[in-house]
C-alpha cells in the first residue's frame, strides 16, 4: 500500500536493533483517518472470506484491529499480555516472545470469545519474527477456530516471520512490506 509507504518514509524512524519508530501514526499517537484507511484496505482484502471475527493482542493491534472490523462488521477480540482480576473462567493461552520490548509474556484469551463457529483474522501492526503471531495462531487453533489469514501493518520482511508462517501454507498479507532498514536508507518489497 503505496501511501503506508510514504507515511513510514515521511514519519517513520529507523533506530538501533532494527526497530522501526511509527508511533507519531500507528501505535502511539494513531492518525485515526489514517487507520481506517488501513482497515477499509484489509477488510477490502478478506471481504469475501466470511470473517466472523478479527483476533489480536494487545495493545499495538487494537487500533488497527478496530479499524477492519468496522468495514467487515464483525467483532475485535484481544488477547492480553498477562492474567488480570477481570479474566477468568477458562482461558486459551500461548507463550510469545516480544521481539520490541526484549521479553517474554504468555497471552491470554478467555475461551468464551472464540469457537469452533469462528473464522478469524489475525491482525497485528507489526510482523517481525512471527511470534505474536505464531501464539495467536495457538490460541485460535485451540478453540477449533478456522484462521482465514493474517493481515499486518508493516512487516519486516528481513526477519523472515511472514515467510516462514507462509510457508506453513498461512496467508499473510501485508500493506507493507520492508526488505531492508538501516539508519540512513530504508527499501520495500515489490
Amino acid at each position: 500500500m503505496e501511501a503506508l509507504e510514504q507515511k513510514i518514509l515521511t514519519e517513520g524512524q529507523v533506530l538501533p536493533g532494527n526497530i522501526l519508530k511509527v508511533g507519531s501514526f500507528l501505535n502511539q499517537q494513531i492518525d485515526t483517518p489514517f487507520t481506517l484507511e488501513l482497515g477499509k484496505e484489509i477488510a477490502n482484502r478478506y471481504k469475501a472470506d466470511g470473517i466472523t471475527k478479527i483476533l489480536t493482542i494487545e495493545s499495538s493491534g487494537i487500533a488497527l484491529s478496530f479499524a477492519a472490523a468496522v468495514y467487515l462488521g464483525v467483532p475485535v477480540v484481544f488477547a492480553k499480555k498477562s492474567e488480570s482480576a477481570n479474566v477468568s473462567g477458562r482461558v486459551l493461552t500461548a507463550p510469545i516472545h516480544s521481539y520490541t520490548h526484549g521479553n517474554d509474556y504468555t497471552a491470554v484469551l478467555p475461551a468464551d470469545y472464540i469457537s469452533s463457529k469462528d473464522r478469524v483474522l489475525l491482525v497485528d501492526d507489526f510482523l517481525a519474527t512471527g511470534e505474536a503471531l505464531c501464539g495467536l495462531i495457538s490460541m485460535a487453533n485451540a478453540a477449533g477456530a478456522t484462521i482465514a489469514g493474517c493481515a499486518i501493518a508493516i512487516e519486516k520482511g528481513f526477519q523472515k516471520g511472514g515467510d516462514d508462517l507462509r510457508a506453513k501454507g498461512i496467508r499473510v498479507d501485508s500493506l507493507a512490506i520492508i526488505e531492508s532498514m538501516g539508519p540512513d536508507s530504508l527499501t520495500f518489497r515489490r
